[in-house]
């Protein structure tokens, strides 16, 4: 047998789908309901107020139709742009795109609590079954608990094939599970690279050197310290598992107590599941873990004084209401905020077609034109019970929607293929998640964001994944991205399922 012959076949993935409603003509469920109920007024007013009338009727509808149903390539609507646009104005005009904190902020007792979606957060600690502590953020706006891990992922340079894909069917496994678990809501898994600041190195190096050796070892010692750290970076992994407080719908609010004693049980398991997965050796972040984090997301400039702090046996002793920046600027395409300057983008279209494993490996991996980069996947998974009713009706809409052209194009049929194939996976026990992601880049040189907005355009498409910058929500672009558990959908003034309608 050669070579060729013996070698494994390269394992593909794909067939993600984003659910379509059925209309007449390739259009959605509501612009299809809007373009009948036109129909009928503008038949109404042409019979009781005359054919003008019914003209300039019949224009307006037409108008209003052409900005729902009229999308651009990543999806959003004219009606979506419009509304965009307007909560931007009204929210510039009442200022609410600025924030400053503490002693001469607007923060309550002086404090640099955190700006947007996560102002109302409190953050708890506790032990887990093994005696670890653990942090529980809460959210109060949407009864929300979230835990979050810290992981090592093992990376795969000179791993085999095969163990490359079971790391790949566990981490599928896991997500599957996460259905099964009572109460969880979401998960988000963000990945965070970052200049080294040599800190750590230096005092690991520069504590062990003995004074009796030689001048020229010492030498060399002090030189690997001095320059080892130039253009290195440090690659941090976290999972983020949120938990509604309420058990059923209609039940009574639980207090971070009674989650906490719950979840003390529940993350053992969560965390020796991700060992299988090559995400390392998993464990809950500590009140300060989590707090260090999101002080030095906010404010980068802060890195190297924790990192001092950490070497030199220091705590840090940083406090939830501390952690948030002192400023912030929200614009409509970017968010200024402490030392930094970020911008925000979101999948618009995942990859096309099938994939290997490591298509997302160049945009996870550090960028010398960005001084650091998040990329936050997120997942909802989807209730087992609901699942099978999901993927039937997208089927039976995407049936629809072929047959109700004369000419379907060859998307169109291949949306039929892979609605059948999502039932056939459902069927056969195969889970359903709703997935997104959110890259962040920020920059300490605001004279280099357009570097890193090429930069990632650029691996955006090596990626094979259509990204879009967040207009007019960065910082709430910004708060989604780091590892605090915020869902998104439980956030919007208008629901989720009426806006992807319009």
């Amino acid at each position: 047998m050669s070579a060729i012959e013996g070698r494994a076949t390269a394992r593909t993935y794909g067939n993600w789908r984003k659910p379509r409603t059925r209309g007449v003509g390739g259009l959605g469920m509501f612009p299809t309901m809007f373009g009948f109920a036109g129909a009928v007024m503008v038949i109404i007013v042409a019979t009781n107020k005359g054919l003008v009338a019914g003209v300039i009727t019949a224009a307006v509808f037409a108008g209003v139709l052409a900005a729902v149903a009229v999308k651009d390539k990543h999806g959003e609507s004219g009606m979506i742009r419009i509304m965009n646009r307007a909560g931007w104005l009204f929210a510039r005009n009442r200022g609410a795109h600025l924030y400053r904190s503490g002693p001469l902020g607007f923060a309550e007792w002086g404090t640099a609590q955190l700006p947007g979606l996560a102002a109302g957060s409190r953050l708890t600690e506790w032990k887990d079954s093994y005696g670890r502590p653990f942090a529980l953020i809460e959210v109060p706006s949407t009864n929300d608990f979230t835990v979050v891990l810290g992981a090592e992922p093992d990376g795969s340079a000179l791993v085999d094939q095969e163990q490359v894909d079971i790391w790949v069917a566990e981490w599928g496994s896991w997500l599957e599970a996460l259905a099964d678990e009572p109460g969880l809501v979401a998960a988000s898994v963000t990945l965070e690279t970052a200049p080294d600041t040599g800190t750590r190195l230096a005092s690991e190096v520069l504590g062990r050197i003995d004074d009796r050796g030689s001048d020229f070892s010492k030498s060399v010692l002090r030189k690997i310290v001095a320059t080892y750290p130039a253009g290195a970076a440090t690659i941090k992994a976290y999972v983020a598992i949120t938990f509604a407080g309420a058990t059923r719908t209609g039940a009574a609010r639980r207090s971070p107590e009674e989650v906490g004693r719950e979840l003390a049980y529940r993350l053992p398991g969560l965390t020796s599941g991700l060992s299988s997965t090559g995400a390392g050796a998993a464990r809950p972040l500590t009140a300060q873990d989590l707090c260090e984090v999101v002080r030095i997301a906010y404010d980068p400039a802060a890195a190297i004084l924790i990192d001092q702090a950490n070497s030199a046996g220091q705590a840090t002793e940083l406090y939830w209401p501390e952690v948030g920046p002192t400023a912030h600027q929200a614009a409509w395409d970017s968010y200024r905020h402490d030392s930094a300057l970020s911008v925000s983008w979101m999948m618009s279209q995942a990859p096309r077609g099938n994939v290997g494993e490591s298509i997302l490996s160049r945009l996870l991996a550090p960028h010398r034109h960005i001084a650091r980069k998040r990329v936050t996947m997120l997942y909802r998974p989807i209730d087992p019970a609901r699942a099978a009713a999901i993927v039937e009706a997208d089927k039976r809409d995407a049936e629809f929607l072929v047959g109700s052209t004369k000419n379907p194009t060859g998307r169109s049929r291949k949306d039929v293929i892979a609605a059948f194939a999502n039932e056939s996976e459902e069927s056969g026990g195969a889970g359903l998640v709703n997935f997104g992601m959110v890259v962040t880049a920020t920059v300490q040189d605001p004279a280099t964001i357009e570097d890193a907005r090429a930069a990632v355009d650029s691996l955006s498409a090596q990626a094979r994944i259509r990204l879009r910058v967040v207009h007019g929500s960065q910082d709430s672009a910004f708060a989604a991205g780091l590892p605090l558990g915020l869902v998104l959908p439980r956030h919007l003034a208008i629901p989720h399922d009426i806006r992807d309608q319009l």
